[in-house]
């Protein structure tokens, strides 16, 4: 389940981050039942941060 988010994080896009929210309805949508706060854990265990200070201004 980790490798899934970090996966998907790393693809995102970085001017537009996923938020924890539309990571879990993504994460949703191709069958894994998950909470949001299940999300923010696992994303937090990977030392991966919020999505707006993983937001880059070009």
């Amino acid at each position: 389940m980790k490798k899934i988010l970090s996966d998907m994080i790393e693809s995102e896009s970085k001017k537009h981050p996923l938020s924890d929210e539309k990571l879990t309805e993504l994460l949703q949508e191709k069958g894994y039942n998950i909470a949001r706060r299940t999300v923010a854990k696992y994303r937090e265990q990977l030392n991966i941060p919020v999505a707006r200070l993983r937001k880059e201004l070009v």
